[in-house]
This record gives C-alpha cells, sequence and structure tokens, in this order.
C-alpha cells in the first residue's frame, strides 16, 4: 500500500515562510518525480512545483517562482517545500504526488499524470 503524508501546514502572516513535509512508504520512489499541488476552495487543483528523482531538476509554476524551493531527501523517501514570502492567495490545500510513469520535465505540471496523492495539508496565510 503506497501512502504519502504532508505535515507543516498551519496558519501564517503574510510575507512569513513555511516548510512543508511529505514522507512516502510503502515503496521507493527515489526513481520518479515527485510534485506538490495546491487546492483553493472553489477552484480546481493546480500545480505548484515538481522536482526530478535526482533532485538536480525542478520545474516551478510562475505564481512562487523565486517564492517557493522544492528538494527531495531520496535516502528518507520525502520531499519538501520551502515556502517564503507567503501571500494571502497561496492559502489552499497542498497535496504531494508521486507518479511511476516516466515523464518529461514538460509533463510534470500535469494533475492527471500523477498516480499516488497525499491526503493533503492545510496552508492559510492571512493578510
Amino acid at each position: 500500500q503506497v501512502q504519502l503524508v504532508e505535515s507543516g501546514g498551519g496558519l501564517v502572516q503574510a510575507g512569513g515562510s513555511l516548510r512543508l513535509s511529505c514522507a512516502a512508504s510503502g515503496r521507493t520512489f527515489s526513481s520518479y518525480p515527485m510534485g506538490w499541488f495546491r487546492q483553493a476552495p472553489g477552484k480546481e487543483r493546480e500545480f505548484v512545483t515538481a522536482v526530478s528523482w535526482s533532485g538536480t531538476s525542478t520545474v516551478y509554476a510562475d505564481s512562487v517562482k523565486g517564492r517557493f524551493t522544492i528538494s527531495r531527501d531520496n535516502a528518507k523517501n520525502t520531499v519538501y517545500l520551502q515556502m517564503n514570502s507567503l501571500k494571502p492567495e497561496d492559502t489552499a490545500v497542498y497535496y504531494c504526488a508521486v507518479t511511476n510513469r516516466g515523464l518529461s520535465s514538460s509533463q510534470w505540471s500535469k494533475t492527471a499524470l500523477y498516480n499516488y496523492w497525499g491526503q493533503g495539508t492545510q496552508v492559510t496565510v492571512s493578510s
């Protein structure tokens, strides 16, 4: 059974920082890309960022570029999302996801191509 468990969400003031973690268990995902997505109330789930299996290649949504940083520790089967300079519009439930499909980096933003998802962690940014 595959499990992805996010943690680190919470309430923060605008301009503040949070670090999310996503721990994977049940199988090894060190060979596959992992990503973060978010969903705000009344909106569709959207891509935030993804990282290659090695951690050397990353892709970011324009809305978070320069503020968010994704990283991974394959020895711990964990992916991280460091979020700085948070804005109220970053408020959402954040999900981590992993795919065992052989995706190119141009496909990492496609929600439908990820086949394992966490339960999500709430991030609320107050103005």
